[in-house]
C-alpha cells in the first residue's frame, strides 16, 4: 500500500468537484500532512499502514463544510485572481532584489580583486551572493506559474535556509582560506555548514509529498 498515493487520492477526490486554485492547493497540503502526522500516530500504536490510514481517515471528520466552503470560494474568481496576483508581486520584487544582490557581489568580488587589499577583504563582498541566493530560491519556489502552483510558504522558506547555509558555508571557507592560506582550514572552517546544508535539503527533498502542477 503506498500509502503517499492513497492520502492524495483521498484528499483529490473529496475537493474533485472544486475549480482548481492557490488557496485550493495550499488547503489540499495542509490536510494531506495533517493526514500523514496521524497515520503516524497510528502507526506508532501498532496499526497497520491499511488500519492507521482508515483511523486516520475518521478523526478527520466531516469535511463537506470545508468542501462547501471551498466550492463557493471557487466560485469568486477575482478573490483568487487578488491572491495569486499579490503573491506573485512580492515573488516578482524577491527575485529581482535578489538578482541584484548577487550580482552586486559578484562586481564587487572582482573588483577586489584587482585592489591592493587584503586576501579576506576580496571575498568580503560575496556575503551579498549568499542572501540573495537565499531571497531568489524562495523567491522562485514561491511563485505560482501557469504550469505549477507555489510551493507552500514554509517549506520554501527551509528550501530558501538550506540554500543560504549551503552558500554561507562556501563563503566561510574562500574567506578562511584566502586569511590563512591553508586549504585544510578552508575546508573544515565550512564543514559544518555544508553538512548541515545538505541535510535539511536532503530531508526536505525525500518528504516531498505533493505535485505541484496545475
Amino acid at each position: 500500500m503506498n500509502l503517499n498515493e492513497e492520502v492524495r487520492k483521498y484528499i483529490d477526490d473529496l475537493f474533485k468537484d472544486v475549480g482548481k486554485s492557490q488557496q485550493l492547493f495550499d488547503l489540499k497540503q495542509e490536510l494531506i500532512t495533517n493526514m500523514h502526522e496521524r497515520i503516524k500516530d497510528y502507526q506508532k500504536q501498532g496499526l497497520s499502514d491499511e488500519e492507521a490510514f482508515r483511523e486516520a481517515k475518521v478523526s478527520m471528520g466531516d469535511l463537506s463544510g470545508l468542501v462547501d466552503d471551498m466550492r463557493e470560494a471557487g466560485k469568486e474568481e477575482a478573490k483568487g485572481e487578488v491572491y495569486s496576483s499579490m503573491t506573485n508581486r512580492i515573488s516578482t520584487g524577491g527575485i529581482v532584489i535578489s538578482v541584484m544582490l548577487i550580482l552586486f557581489g559578484l562586481l564587487m568580488t572582482v573588483s577586489m580583486n584587482f585592489m591592493d587589499v587584503p586576501g579576506p577583504a576580496k571575498s568580503g563582498t560575496s556575503i551579498f551572493i549568499v542572501i540573495g541566493g537565499a531571497i531568489l530560491t524562495y523567491s522562485i519556489l514561491a511563485r505560482e506559474t501557469d504550469k505549477k502552483y507555489a510551493m507552500n510558504q514554509v517549506r520554501a522558506v527551509l528550501y530558501a535556509l538550506a540554500v543560504g547555509i549551503l552558500l554561507f558555508g562556501a563563503f566561510v571557507g574562500v574567506t578562511s582560506g584566502l586569511a590563512t592560506g591553508e586549504m585544510f582550514i578552508a575546508f573544515s572552517s565550512s564543514t559544518i555548514f555544508l553538512v548541515i546544508g545538505i541535510g535539511l535539503l536532503v530531508t526536505l527533498l525525500l518528504t516531498t509529498k505533493f505535485n505541484r502542477t496545475k
